[in-house]
């Protein structure tokens, strides 16, 4: 796996947290994710939305893009399509992506780096892996997050965000038996290079066979793990949490979690897990396809201005071969 590694012994430390002093969020539910097609017909698995758990506000979506083995040629993406009203963040673990989007920003998105792209009043967007991948085929594994947007920065201009590798604050559990990658947000201290509109925290982390990690949690925030790779536990009273697995926290103040003394996988030495959790906006929410805004009366409004041409004119541009991509970040609290 070429995302971000270090040796964690030379990072910042997470605090260490007193068992018996602190309010551990229990597990209140585990989400298996679903498999679907998406873009040009490459499959996802997505733990939510879906029948368990329509959304998690603010969090709109999950996809979980591979881990998968493409032969020459197999490789697809999603072309050009629309989005409105809230944020697309894709992180690649391995592979390659290639952005490109109508306000003339992209680049390619790989080994570790992330692309955050807020749709705002009206994008259009294409995602597909770069002409020299499909070629030769490799390894592809990544995510999707969308973020909702509150109903006041629905309409802002589009912005986009390309936070390279080096970009990412890296720090390690307590005893340096996990890695953690702060993509996004706040953790103990520590801030990742993500700007956003709405308060959130998404990380990567990967622990080693039988490490225990143990976050401190902002209490106004919800709070989810979901597993790439390898087997562990979740909850201060353990609850088993395998790939494809998505666990969902009740009300505390801090996360417990654990990989399994022995993986099922021989190869397997780790469990890779993305943790991420924000503060609710608490607004309707109106959603289909590629638009998400507050009423019916704005899906409609998004359809027609798309079929007239809007969001956006899409002007095409020389996609430089870049891990970090350009940025543009907007300014945000």
């Amino acid at each position: 796996m070429p995302a971000v590694t270090a040796d964690t012994l030379t990072l910042p430390r997470i605090r260490k947290l007193n068992d018996s002093d602190v309010r551990w969020r229990p597990v209140t539910g585990i989400v298996t994710a679903h498999r679907q097609l998406e873009g040009e017909g490459f499959e996802v698995r997505r733990p939510f939305p879906n029948a368990q758990l329509a959304m998690a506000d603010p969090f709109l979506l999950l996809d979980h893009l591979g881990a998968v083995e493409y032969a020459p040629g197999e490789a697809k993406g999603a072309p050009w399509h629309p989005h409105r009203g809230f944020e697309t963040v894709t992180y690649m673990i391995d592979g390659a992506f290639e952005h490109e989007d109508s306000t003339g920003h992209g680049g390619l998105i790989t080994d570790g780096a992330t692309q955050w792209m807020t749709a705002g009043a009206g994008i259009l967007h294409s995602e597909l892996p770069p002409q020299d991948f499909v070629a030769r085929g490799g390894l592809f594994h990544g995510t999707q997050l969308w973020v909702n947007l509150p109903a006041a920065a629905k309409w802002n201009p589009p912005t986009y965000q390309g936070i390279g590798p080096d970009d990412v604050t890296l720090v390690s559990s307590d005893d340096g038996g996990a890695l953690v990658r702060i993509i996004a947000g706040e953790l103990d201290g520590q801030k990742g290079p993500g700007s956003t509109y709405t308060p959130i925290t998404y990380l990567h982390a990967t622990l080693s066979r039988g490490s225990r990690l143990t976050l401190p949690w902002p209490e106004a925030f919800n709070a989810m793990v979901y597993v790439l790779s390898g087997e562990g536990y979740a909850g201060h009273d353990p609850v088993p949490l395998n790939e494809g697995q998505l666990a969902v926290f009740g009300p505390g103040e801090a996360i417990d979690i654990r990989a399994r003394d022995v993986q099922a996988a021989p190869q397997q030495d780790k469990w890779d897990i993305l943790v991420l959790g924000g503060l609710p906006i608490g607004e309707p929410v109106a959603r289909y396809g590629p638009f998400v805004m507050n009423t019916r009366e704005e899906i409609v409004q998004a359809f027609e201005d798309f079929r007239s041409g809007k969001p956006a004119t899409i002007t095409p541009r020389d996609r430089p071969h870049l891990s970090t991509a350009d940025s543009a970040a907007p300014t945000r609290d």
